[in-house]
């Protein structure tokens, strides 16, 4: 008897997992005349990975049957969008959602590598006055930090001069750093644990390249560790006119590694390699027969190339006051944007950040802060090569969730770029743009409702950087009217433009799907119009909706 109840009990687990696959894969489309949705309940707020029963479906959505429990079945939504073209609703996957979800704040704020540079090699060594510091202070927390380091920290009064003048001159220079090493010293200590090195050497990428990972010396020397390019091809590095590696954070980090290991073993000095790491192994060589054979950085300094004399009182300036910043009154404030708050995907088709921005929402001076390494803010596709993107924790979910939808748009966009530029914009529409203090590309871009790439290939331009007073070509989506107000009047936090709408937010909304509803508008210009500094929308608020 029990043999048999035991039978009976498989078959009929049997029969259940079979019925639940075989619906499993059909897809469900309410009808709404087969049933009673209550407008009272919230149901346009249920998530994804929630198990729905049969009354708490909503009409015109879709759903698929997730599993059937003791004779009652459960939906779930189906994410799946037909239409391959349809980019304005993706959907990613409740669940991994919440897991990803990290505070970020946007950061594109960088311009300190040219004060950095210019501090370097305009060191004078002359005794500056600043009392909040004592010499017995220093010496003290010299002699500490010379401890715990394999570099040659010893006092003396060159060093004390550079020190000094660090936190008299360039203190609010100095925590906007601190801020931003937080999110490149993390990857930089890993590479250098890798290759046995002193984790210190994370600051030297502070005096290359003020953690500007697209800087360019006078002499061509590039990104982060600042490789020149015959340097940076023989570590490994790839320049072409997509890619340039020097400026990709965790490559040049390593190739860098590779470079500062060799000059080690050559010199098996700290001081002499960082010396050679800036200037050369034949100008320290130099320095050290004109000096009459001295090993000592401090006493071959004067015989060394300018820039690199006050290299290495830099770098050991910069250690000094990261190491002791809560006793120098710097605050250890959050990054605006952690390494570990973000993650990488590899590309399987061409694809511009500009796109990538698009069907994200994250703005592009965001991608282009994350993905220094591409020149042209194109991610190419190329066989036997291997292309990231790196995007916040947040927008990977959706990007996997709808790939083939994504490349899809993408191809439609290049295939559309095929045509002559006549064709696709009428010669009426543009406008001269005359470029502003505190202007950038991204905010440009959004002005005139085109793309940063677009500004980019109107005007020839190869890099992000502009100059005040220099003027644009732009072939704005708006009217022609429009882009002549806005070229003609005065920036305000209101746009010059000839009329406004009003939207009252219904629950379920955001402000990608309302900027949807509204042909020409985008979040950045909800969120300009109506003073909103986060994405949170509340049922019921009133929202100014301009159209040209």
């Amino acid at each position: 008897m029990k043999q048999r109840l035991n039978s009976y009990f498989f078959y009929f687990a049997f029969l259940q997992i079979t019925c639940f696959y075989a619906q499993d894969l059909q897809t469900v489309k309410v009808n709404p005349d087969s049933l009673v949705v209550s407008e009272n309940k919230n149901k346009t707020q249920q998530i994804a990975a929630e198990r729905l029963t049969e009354d708490m479906l909503v009409s015109g959505q879709k759903y698929v049957v997730d599993t059937i429990i003791n004779g009652k079945t459960y939906y779930k939504q189906d994410l799946k969008i037909t239409d391959s073209l349809n980019i304005k609703n993706l959907k990613d996957h409740a669940y991994s959602a919440k897991v990803d979800q990290l505070w970020l704040d946007e950061l594109y704020n960088n311009s300190l590598y040219d004060s950095i540079y210019q501090s370097v090699t305009d060191l004078t060594f002359e005794e500056v006055d600043y009392p909040e510091l004592n010499t017995d202070t220093l010496k003290k927390r010299l002699l500490e930090l010379d401890a715990k380091t394999p570099f040659n920290v010893a006092y003396n009064p060159a060093l004390e001069s550079v020190i000094k003048s660090y936190l008299k001159r360039r203190r609010n220079s100095l925590q906007k750093l601190m801020v931003l090493s937080e999110y490149y010293f993390p990857m930089f200590e890993r590479e250098l644990d890798n290759y046995d090195l002193p984790l210190e050497i994370k600051y030297l990428s502070i005096v290359e390249s003020a953690l500007k990972p697209r800087a360019k010396s006078r002499v061509g020397a590039t990104g982060l560790w600042q490789f020149m390019y015959a340097t940076g091809k023989y570590y490994g590095l790839d320049v072409s006119s997509y890619v340039d590696e020097r400026s990709d954070p965790l490559k040049s980090t390593e190739a860098a590694a590779k470079y500062l290991s060799k000059l080690y073993s050559m010199f098996g000095d700290w001081d002499l390699a960082l010396a050679a790491y800036n200037s050369g192994p034949g100008n320290v060589t130099k320095a050290i027969r004109r000096s009459g054979g001295y090993e000592n950085y401090w006493n071959i300094r004067n015989y060394l190339p300018r820039e690199t004399a006050g290299y290495l009182p830099a770098f050991l300036a910069t250690m000094y006051i990261f190491e002791n910043a809560e006793e120098l009154g710097f605050s250890r404030a959050k990054p605006e944007i952690a390494y570990m708050e973000t993650d990488t995907l590899h590309v399987k088709q061409m694809i511009t950040l500009d796109q990538v921005s698009e069907v994200t929402g994250v703005k592009i001076e965001e991608l282009q802060f994350l993905n220094p390494t591409y020149k042209l803010d194109i991610i190419p596709f190329i066989k036997k090569e291997t292309y990231t993107l790196r995007l916040p924790v947040e927008a990977i979910g959706p990007f996997v969730a709808n790939e083939e939808l994504i490349y899809a748009f993408a191809k439609a966009e290049f295939d559309k770029r095929e045509k002559p530029l006549p064709q696709l914009i009428e010669s009426e529409t543009k406008t001269r743009y005359t470029v502003r203090s505190g202007d950038y590309l991204g905010r440009i871009a959004r002005k005139f409702n085109v793309r940063v790439s677009q500004i980019k290939q109107w005007n020839g331009l190869r890099s992000n950087n502009l100059s005040i007073g220099q003027r644009l070509t732009i072939f704005p989506r708006n009217s022609t009217a429009t882009a002549t107000k806005v070229t003609t009047k005065p920036t305000t936090s209101t746009p010059q433009v000839a009329g406004a709408n009003t939207y009252i937010v219904k629950k379920g909304d955001s402000l990608w799907s309302i900027a949807q509803k509204h042909s020409g508008i985008s979040v950045e210009n909800i969120k300009e119009w109506n003073d909103i500094s986060g994405t949170s929308l509340k049922p019921g608020m009133t929202l100014k909706m301009y159209k040209g």
